[in-house]
């Protein structure tokens, strides 16, 4: 779901850059620097579980996993999503550093908010850790497609088609990582239940 260098305007590139510094000034204090490692492994996962994408308009559909980093790591999501974001612009030119506050903001935002709806719920029984894993995957992904449909809309009316376009070709991409975030929750619990344990705000 990057969006691609020379399709915003300047206006909202600079508010994703202002939205962006400002959360990832706020995670830096908020972080629980004992899960540095978890941290860690769940950025590379988001590097490579992203990395394969199919073109669609002035962005492109992939898996994202947003929604497990978030529910995981809390605030932490959005410095792990800024230097993995990075690192694809760097290596591989996907999205790019002028979008990269953009893109950051788009993927990190709505993860944080599903981790603060949806991580009670995995202290409860199974069927409640399940469902409440399925939701923060699929809300994730459903939150960052309509905050990307937001960036295209408000820089110009001919991008208002493709946005549509793209939140309507992530819908599969919701059901698919709900159900791949309700599979990790549910291995997580049985072999490692201390990470479900949030203690950092």
């Amino acid at each position: 779901m990057h969006i691609s260098e020379g399709a915003l305007s300047p206006a909202v590139l600079s508010a994703g850059y202002a939205l962006t510094a400002a959360a990832t000034f706020i995670s830096l204090r908020k972080i629980n620097y004992a899960r540095l490692t978890t941290t860690a492994v769940l950025a590379s996962v988001f590097f490579v579980g992203s990395l394969v994408h199919v073109p669609l308009g002035p962005g492109s559909v992939h898996l994202i996993l947003n929604g497990l980093l978030g529910l995981f790591l809390g605030w932490a999501v959005f410095p792990s999503l800024l230097v993995a974001l990075l690192l694809q612009a760097i290596l591989f030119q996907f999205g790019g550093i002028a979008v990269l506050g953009v893109n950051t903001f788009d993927m990190a935002f709505p993860a944080l908010v599903c981790h603060y709806a949806f991580r009670s719920m995995l202290g409860k029984n199974n069927m409640l850790r399940v469902a409440g894993a399925f939701g923060c995957g699929a809300l994730s992904v459903a939150g960052a497609a309509f905050c990307t449909a937001l960036a295209l809309g408000f820089t110009d009316e001919g991008f208002r088609a493709s946005a549509k376009i793209i939140f309507m070709a992530h819908i599969p991409i919701m059901i698919l990582e709900g159900v791949i975030a309700a599979l990790t929750v549910s291995f997580i619990a049985k072999s490692r239940p201390e990470l479900l344990q949030f203690t950092e705000e």
